[in-house]
Protein backbone atom coordinates (compact mmCIF):
# COMPACT_ATOMS: atom_id res chain seq x y z
CA UNK A 1 0.00 0.00 0.00
CA UNK A 2 1.22 3.73 -0.50
CA UNK A 3 2.02 5.29 2.48
CA UNK A 4 -0.77 8.10 3.43
CA UNK A 5 1.17 10.13 5.08
CA UNK A 6 3.80 10.38 2.18
CA UNK A 7 0.63 11.29 -0.25
CA UNK A 8 -0.58 13.91 1.68
CA UNK A 9 2.51 15.10 2.48
CA UNK A 10 3.64 15.34 -1.05
CA UNK A 11 -0.14 17.31 -1.63
CA UNK A 12 0.68 19.74 1.29
CA UNK A 13 3.91 21.16 -0.65
CA UNK A 14 1.85 21.42 -3.88
CA UNK A 15 -0.44 23.67 -1.86
CA UNK A 16 2.84 25.86 -0.13
CA UNK A 17 4.35 26.06 -3.28
CA UNK A 18 0.60 27.67 -4.69
CA UNK A 19 0.93 30.18 -1.61
CA UNK A 20 4.78 30.97 -1.87
CA UNK A 21 3.95 31.99 -5.24
CA UNK A 22 1.52 34.56 -4.65
CA UNK A 23 4.34 36.60 -3.75
CA UNK A 24 5.85 38.66 -6.37
CA UNK A 25 1.98 40.24 -7.04
CA UNK A 26 1.57 40.97 -3.29
CA UNK A 27 5.00 42.72 -3.01
CA UNK A 28 4.14 44.78 -5.86
CA UNK A 29 1.32 46.38 -3.63
CA UNK A 30 3.51 47.01 -0.63
CA UNK A 31 5.40 50.45 -1.03
CA UNK A 32 8.45 49.63 1.58
CA UNK A 33 11.69 48.94 0.72
CA UNK A 34 12.96 45.08 0.07
CA UNK A 35 13.88 44.43 3.70
CA UNK A 36 11.30 46.13 5.52
CA UNK A 37 8.68 43.63 3.53
CA UNK A 38 10.84 40.84 4.51
CA UNK A 39 10.85 42.02 7.97
CA UNK A 40 7.16 42.95 8.15
CA UNK A 41 5.92 39.66 6.80
CA UNK A 42 7.88 37.66 8.80
CA UNK A 43 6.79 39.31 12.11
CA UNK A 44 3.38 38.72 10.86
CA UNK A 45 4.31 34.89 9.87
CA UNK A 46 5.82 34.10 13.25
CA UNK A 47 2.53 35.62 15.01
CA UNK A 48 0.41 33.69 12.41
CA UNK A 49 2.45 30.38 13.28
CA UNK A 50 2.61 30.58 16.60
CA UNK A 51 -1.21 31.12 17.17
CA UNK A 52 -1.98 28.12 14.92
CA UNK A 53 0.34 26.01 16.62
CA UNK A 54 0.10 24.28 19.57
CA UNK A 55 1.98 22.98 21.65
CA UNK A 56 5.15 25.06 20.97
CA UNK A 57 8.97 23.54 22.06
CA UNK A 58 11.76 26.05 22.02
CA UNK A 59 14.24 24.12 23.19
CA UNK A 60 17.09 25.78 21.30
CA UNK A 61 19.25 23.00 20.57
CA UNK A 62 21.64 23.10 17.76
CA UNK A 63 19.46 22.23 14.80
CA UNK A 64 16.84 24.02 15.69
CA UNK A 65 19.09 27.18 15.82
CA UNK A 66 20.47 26.21 12.42
CA UNK A 67 17.31 25.89 11.22
CA UNK A 68 15.56 29.24 12.23
CA UNK A 69 19.32 31.20 11.14
CA UNK A 70 19.10 29.39 7.49
CA UNK A 71 15.62 30.08 6.83
CA UNK A 72 16.48 33.93 8.14
CA UNK A 73 19.21 33.23 5.71
CA UNK A 74 17.46 32.02 2.98
CA UNK A 75 14.64 34.75 3.09
CA UNK A 76 16.42 37.56 3.48
CA UNK A 77 19.17 36.79 0.96
CA UNK A 78 16.40 36.18 -1.79
CA UNK A 79 15.13 39.66 -0.85
CA UNK A 80 18.59 41.12 -1.40
CA UNK A 81 19.36 39.03 -4.61
CA UNK A 82 16.19 40.32 -6.11
CA UNK A 83 17.27 44.04 -5.37
CA UNK A 84 20.33 43.46 -6.43
CA UNK A 85 20.11 41.06 -9.42
CA UNK A 86 17.55 40.44 -11.71
CA UNK A 87 14.43 38.45 -10.45
CA UNK A 88 15.10 35.81 -12.83
CA UNK A 89 18.91 35.50 -11.65
CA UNK A 90 17.46 35.36 -8.01
CA UNK A 91 14.71 33.00 -8.58
CA UNK A 92 17.32 30.18 -10.81
CA UNK A 93 19.99 31.12 -7.83
CA UNK A 94 17.96 30.26 -5.16
CA UNK A 95 16.58 26.63 -6.71
CA UNK A 96 20.20 25.47 -7.13
CA UNK A 97 18.68 23.96 -3.85
CA UNK A 98 18.05 20.81 -4.75
CA UNK A 99 21.80 19.99 -5.98
CA UNK A 100 23.09 21.07 -2.39
CA UNK A 101 20.40 18.64 -0.59
CA UNK A 102 21.61 15.60 -3.55
CA UNK A 103 25.49 16.02 -2.53
CA UNK A 104 24.52 16.57 1.29
CA UNK A 105 21.47 14.39 2.30
CA UNK A 106 23.35 11.17 2.48
CA UNK A 107 25.90 12.80 4.91
CA UNK A 108 23.71 14.73 7.19
CA UNK A 109 20.24 12.45 7.00
CA UNK A 110 21.52 9.13 5.61
CA UNK A 111 19.26 9.90 2.11
CA UNK A 112 21.17 8.58 -0.41
CA UNK A 113 20.07 10.53 -3.83
CA UNK A 114 18.32 8.00 -6.35
CA UNK A 115 19.61 8.45 -10.58
CA UNK A 116 15.66 9.57 -10.99
CA UNK A 117 16.47 12.46 -8.47
CA UNK A 118 19.83 13.18 -10.50
CA UNK A 119 17.88 13.24 -13.54
CA UNK A 120 14.97 15.55 -12.21
CA UNK A 121 17.73 17.83 -10.71
CA UNK A 122 19.40 18.46 -14.41
CA UNK A 123 15.66 18.32 -16.13
CA UNK A 124 14.60 21.29 -13.36
CA UNK A 125 17.21 23.58 -13.93
CA UNK A 126 18.07 23.37 -17.61
CA UNK A 127 14.01 23.62 -17.59
CA UNK A 128 14.51 26.67 -14.79
CA UNK A 129 17.54 28.31 -17.57
CA UNK A 130 14.78 28.80 -20.30
CA UNK A 131 12.23 29.75 -18.42
CA UNK A 132 13.88 32.60 -17.17
CA UNK A 133 16.40 33.05 -19.87
CA UNK A 134 14.98 36.16 -20.71
CA UNK A 135 15.63 37.70 -17.89
CA UNK A 136 19.50 36.33 -17.22
CA UNK A 137 22.23 38.69 -16.87
CA UNK A 138 25.52 38.12 -16.04
CA UNK A 139 26.18 41.64 -14.54
CA UNK A 140 25.47 42.43 -11.02
CA UNK A 141 28.47 39.41 -9.54
CA UNK A 142 27.70 40.84 -5.81
CA UNK A 143 23.82 39.81 -6.51
CA UNK A 144 24.71 36.61 -8.01
CA UNK A 145 26.56 35.56 -5.42
CA UNK A 146 23.94 36.26 -2.60
CA UNK A 147 21.57 34.74 -4.71
CA UNK A 148 23.75 31.95 -4.77
CA UNK A 149 24.08 31.84 -0.98
CA UNK A 150 20.06 31.98 -0.99
CA UNK A 151 20.29 28.42 -2.54
CA UNK A 152 22.69 27.27 -0.21
CA UNK A 153 20.31 28.78 3.04
CA UNK A 154 17.67 27.02 1.41
CA UNK A 155 19.23 23.67 1.37
CA UNK A 156 20.48 24.15 4.71
CA UNK A 157 17.53 25.29 6.41
CA UNK A 158 15.70 22.37 4.66
CA UNK A 159 18.31 19.53 5.92
CA UNK A 160 17.84 20.89 9.12
CA UNK A 161 13.64 21.04 9.32
CA UNK A 162 13.71 17.42 8.18
CA UNK A 163 16.65 16.52 10.67
CA UNK A 164 14.08 17.54 13.25
CA UNK A 165 11.26 15.14 11.35
CA UNK A 166 10.35 13.40 14.93
CA UNK A 167 9.96 16.31 16.78
CA UNK A 168 8.61 20.05 15.94
CA UNK A 169 9.98 21.76 12.95
CA UNK A 170 8.01 24.16 13.40
CA UNK A 171 9.93 26.68 16.04
CA UNK A 172 12.71 26.63 14.05
CA UNK A 173 10.24 28.72 10.90
CA UNK A 174 8.99 30.87 13.51
CA UNK A 175 12.09 31.69 15.28
CA UNK A 176 13.41 32.69 11.89
CA UNK A 177 10.69 34.87 10.62
CA UNK A 178 11.82 36.82 14.18
CA UNK A 179 15.00 36.92 13.26
CA UNK A 180 13.76 38.04 9.51
CA UNK A 181 11.92 40.87 11.57
CA UNK A 182 15.04 41.95 13.59
CA UNK A 183 17.27 42.16 10.58
CA UNK A 184 14.59 44.30 8.48
CA UNK A 185 13.39 46.49 11.74
CA UNK A 186 15.77 49.88 10.95
CA UNK A 187 13.80 49.68 7.15
CA UNK A 188 10.34 49.18 9.17
CA UNK A 189 11.11 51.93 11.42
CA UNK A 190 12.27 54.57 8.24
CA UNK A 191 9.61 53.33 5.93
CA UNK A 192 6.38 55.41 4.71
CA UNK A 193 2.95 55.06 6.15
CA UNK A 194 1.12 52.22 3.87
CA UNK A 195 -2.19 52.68 2.70
CA UNK A 196 -5.37 49.91 3.47
CA UNK A 197 -4.56 48.20 0.53
CA UNK A 198 -0.30 47.85 1.61
CA UNK A 199 -1.43 46.67 4.73
CA UNK A 200 -3.69 44.06 3.71
CA UNK A 201 -1.17 42.95 1.27
CA UNK A 202 1.27 43.44 3.74
CA UNK A 203 -1.08 40.64 6.03
CA UNK A 204 -1.61 38.36 3.56
CA UNK A 205 2.45 37.90 2.76
CA UNK A 206 2.73 37.39 6.40
CA UNK A 207 -0.02 35.10 6.89
CA UNK A 208 -0.79 32.95 3.66
CA UNK A 209 2.47 33.70 1.22
CA UNK A 210 4.71 32.28 4.50
CA UNK A 211 1.96 31.34 6.99
CA UNK A 212 -0.22 28.88 5.80
CA UNK A 213 2.53 27.84 3.22
CA UNK A 214 5.30 27.22 6.01
CA UNK A 215 2.28 25.60 7.96
CA UNK A 216 2.21 22.84 5.22
CA UNK A 217 5.61 22.69 4.53
CA UNK A 218 6.45 21.87 8.77
CA UNK A 219 4.15 18.76 8.22
CA UNK A 220 5.29 17.87 4.93
CA UNK A 221 8.81 17.76 5.76
CA UNK A 222 7.76 14.90 8.28
CA UNK A 223 6.96 12.71 5.84
CA UNK A 224 9.05 13.02 2.98
CA UNK A 225 12.77 13.56 1.93
CA UNK A 226 14.68 16.80 2.31
CA UNK A 227 14.71 16.35 -1.55
CA UNK A 228 11.44 15.70 -2.27
CA UNK A 229 10.81 18.59 0.00
CA UNK A 230 12.23 21.04 -2.69
CA UNK A 231 11.95 19.68 -5.86
CA UNK A 232 8.15 19.51 -5.74
CA UNK A 233 7.88 22.97 -4.52
CA UNK A 234 9.79 24.60 -7.67
CA UNK A 235 6.86 24.72 -9.53
CA UNK A 236 6.43 27.95 -7.02
CA UNK A 237 8.31 30.29 -9.91
CA UNK A 238 6.29 29.16 -12.62
CA UNK A 239 3.16 29.91 -10.94
CA UNK A 240 3.71 33.46 -10.22
CA UNK A 241 3.96 35.12 -14.03
CA UNK A 242 0.55 33.01 -14.65
CA UNK A 243 -1.08 35.41 -11.72
CA UNK A 244 0.87 38.06 -13.24
CA UNK A 245 -0.41 37.19 -17.12
CA UNK A 246 -3.88 36.62 -15.04
CA UNK A 247 -3.78 40.32 -13.77
CA UNK A 248 -1.48 42.18 -16.06
CA UNK A 249 -1.65 40.36 -18.98
CA UNK A 250 2.46 40.11 -19.27
CA UNK A 251 2.28 37.20 -21.51
CA UNK A 252 5.31 34.84 -21.16
CA UNK A 253 7.77 34.22 -23.95
CA UNK A 254 7.99 30.68 -26.03
CA UNK A 255 11.32 29.93 -24.30
CA UNK A 256 9.36 30.65 -20.93
CA UNK A 257 6.93 28.29 -22.06
CA UNK A 258 9.00 25.75 -23.01
CA UNK A 259 11.24 25.35 -19.71
CA UNK A 260 7.94 25.71 -17.59
CA UNK A 261 6.54 22.24 -19.76
CA UNK A 262 9.96 20.50 -18.52
CA UNK A 263 10.04 21.89 -15.58
CA UNK A 264 6.41 20.61 -14.50
CA UNK A 265 6.98 17.36 -16.71
CA UNK A 266 9.87 16.50 -14.51
CA UNK A 267 8.24 17.36 -11.08
CA UNK A 268 5.44 15.71 -11.85
CA UNK A 269 6.91 12.55 -13.05
CA UNK A 270 9.19 12.66 -9.59
CA UNK A 271 6.14 13.21 -7.68
CA UNK A 272 4.24 10.23 -9.33
CA UNK A 273 7.59 8.22 -8.79
CA UNK A 274 7.67 9.05 -5.69
CA UNK A 275 3.74 8.06 -4.76
CA UNK A 276 4.47 4.65 -5.51
CA UNK A 277 4.70 1.70 -3.01
CA UNK A 278 6.91 2.39 0.11
CA UNK A 279 7.13 1.37 3.77
CA UNK A 280 5.41 3.40 6.21
CA UNK A 281 8.63 4.46 8.07
CA UNK A 282 9.26 7.12 6.05
CA UNK A 283 8.48 9.73 8.86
Amino acid sequence: MRDPLHTRAIGQLILAALCWSAGGLLIKSVDWPPLAVAGGRGLIAAVFLAATNRPLRFHFSGMQILGAVAYAACTVTFVIATKMTTAANAILLQYTAPIWIALLGAWFLGERATRADWITIVVVLGGMGLFVADGLKLTSLTGNLIGAASGVAFAIMTLALRKQKGGSPVESIILGNLLAFLVGLPEIVHAPALPPVGWLALAALGCIQLGVSYWLYARAIRHVTALEAVLVPVIEPLLNPVWVLIVYRERPSTLALVGGALVLSAVTWRALGSLQARPAATT
